[in-house]
């Protein structure tokens, strides 16, 4: 392989091979590509990425902006774009951040992606273990391919030497014959894995001994190991099928959308390794893993086409959009535990369904004051709820049901309507801010100047997200010195004991609280972890002033 207007590496894989490749460069700065630069180059249509004719972009798919080279050590950053380990820029201190307090969030790295920017924590950083497994198995695909070209330029120097005493070479002339049609694919990789091939550049190849069929040949026959490849490495671990929109976490393993949202619902964990992971539950807005997203749709986008279609439908079975049994009766909070009893025929019947289901039931407040609510106006009930999965079901000789249930996430009812008598709505998901933008605000306030001690409120406005709740966890232990009835043993046997994470904090301080209902509404309302914090506070300082 002779290339033109390039300079690579010596390196003995080059030597020989049955494509001339010309390199042109594009105009493009070397290193990352804008988002616009970095579109153009993603050409998988409904058919996937031939062979033969797209064999750059197929190569292209595997290579770090960065460096230009084959993914090595491949992290997948939390907008979904990958670098290569060795790639990443340097980290920063992070200062007057204390929420989250864990372990990696105290470091960051400022994107080189332009379209992002954005800063990335440390420890959500990790080295992409799906993607390094698949690198790695390109790698061993293009290995077996470069061995068998070094064995066919051994065996055409030993025939050359022995020319005169051709022997049988019926198995010979095979082997060359499979050899030599290496194809295009292995030599763009090849050629960038050297460096001699910028992320941003094109490539003509010009085909010697007419061998076009040979290498297209050869293209497909690499191309179906890469497939087969896919199959093995990019199988969800929890579904066990090939991954469909798959979302990396911070540590570093991969999984469906779908999935993933499934899992968060009952913990908060990475299913695969237990470290916290700290992503909304809904994935909402959270960015796909790139990289395998466009591999997949480039190696076999009649599978992901099938996976698509299969998951909808399982979506959209049931009720409906309308699908989600709704509860009126009181409030509920994420992580904390619901003591329901239903005993009405109608609700008996809700109750079923939802056991004979998904064991999921929406529980939303009386609207008593008959407030508009949104886009739903005048309801019986406020827009906004707890999704409420039901742990236990007792059911008494009278019919009546004594119900355990534990929140999960809150919602926003966007349509509603009734079944059977009762009411049933289309529910959206009602999450939290981004963390990135929860540590700016923290780092914003804390930052402001000094206010005089008479300015509670502002002094409030200016602790850190810690100390709120430390403030919260002492007043705890101050109304526990004093035997606060609303927080007999009885009470924290059945919601535990205080925790001490500040987003769950709130929940659990208003689970247990006894304050008005309306008042504990604007917790499922705010969308910020130190609001809530906030809101807490205040409620501690108008009790202690007793003029609640």
């Amino acid at each position: 392989m002779s290339l033109l207007e390039a300079q690579t590496p010596s390196d003995p894989v080059f030597d020989g091979l049955p494509t001339s490749t010309t390199l042109i460069t594009s105009p493009q700065p070397v290193g990352l590509m804008s988002e616009d630069d970095a579109m153009q180059l993603e050409k998988p249509d409904a058919q996937g990425l031939d062979a033969h004719d797209q064999a750059r972009d197929l190569i292209n798919l595997i290579q770090c902006p960065q460096c230009s080279k084959p993914f090595t050590s491949p992290v997948t950053l939390p907008c979904g774009k990958s670098l290569c380990r060795t790639c990443l820029p340097e980290t920063h201190q992070r200062l007057q951040v204390t929420y989250p307090d864990t372990p990696g969030r105290r470091r960051a790295i400022l994107c080189p992606y332009p379209a992002c920017a954005s800063e990335h924590t440390v420890a959500d950083c990790s080295v992409d273990v799906t993607l390094s497994k698949v690198m790695v198995a390109i790698a061993e695909v293009v290995a077996v391919q470069n061995s068998l070209i070094l064995e066919m330029q051994k065996a055409q120097q030993e025939r050359g030497a022995a020319s005169q005493t051709r022997r049988d070479s019926t198995t010979s002339e095979m082997l060359v014959s499979n050899v030599s049609a290496r194809g295009r694919l292995v030599a763009t990789y090849n050629l960038a894995a050297a460096g001699g091939l910028r992320y941003d550049a094109d490539v003509t190849f010009e085909v010697e001994d007419n061998g076009v069929e040979d290498d297209k040949v050869a293209d497909a026959a690499v191309l179906s190991q890469l497939v087969d490849m896919t199959h093995k490495e990019l199988d969800c671990q929890l579904c066990y099928n090939l991954m469909l929109d798959p979302v990396t976490t911070g540590c570093g393993h991969t999984l469906c959308r779908h999935c993933l949202i499934r899992s968060l619902d009952h913990s908060t964990t990475c299913p695969v390794c237990r470290r916290i992971t700290l992503l909304p539950p809904s994935l909402h807005n959270h960015p796909s893993n790139k990289t395998l997203n466009k591999l997949l749709a480039g190696l076999c986008p009649d599978i992901v086409a099938a996976r698509t279609e299969a998951v909808s439908q399982e979506e959209h079975s049931g009720l409906g959009e309308m699908d989600t049994p709704l509860f009126v009766v009181t409030l509920g909070f994420p992580g904390c535990p619901t003591f329901l009893r239903i005993f009405e025929p109608r609700y008996r019947l809700m109750l079923r369904r939802a056991l004979d289901s998904n064991r999921l039931l929406g529980i939303v407040m009386y609207n008593r004051h008959s407030s508009p609510q949104g886009q739903l106006g005048s309801t019986q009930f406020m827009e906004h709820g707890t999704l409420l999965r039901i742990e236990n079901a007792q059911m008494m000789s009278d019919g009546t049901s004594i119900i355990e249930g534990r929140g999960i996430a809150r919602f926003r009812v966007t349509q509603n309507g009734m079944l059977d008598g009762y009411h049933i709505g289309s529910i959206e998901r009602f999450e939290d801010i981004p963390l990135e933008e929860e540590e700016r605000n923290e780092v914003a306030e804390t930052s402001l100047p000094p206010v005089d001690e008479s300015d509670w409120e502002g002094t409030m406005n200016r602790m850190s997200t810690r100390a709120l709740l430390i403030k919260g966890l002492e007043f705890i232990i101050r109304m526990q010195a004093r035997s606060a009835p609303w927080l007999h043993e009885r009470i924290l046997q059945a919601y535990g004991g205080p925790p001490e994470d500040p987003a769950l904090f709130p929940y659990w301080f208003a689970s247990i609280l006894p304050i008005s209902d309306e008042a504990k509404y604007d917790l499922l309302k705010t969308r910020s972890v130190r609001q809530r914090l906030k809101i807490t506070a205040k409620w501690i300082k108008m009790i202690e002033s007793q003029r609640w």
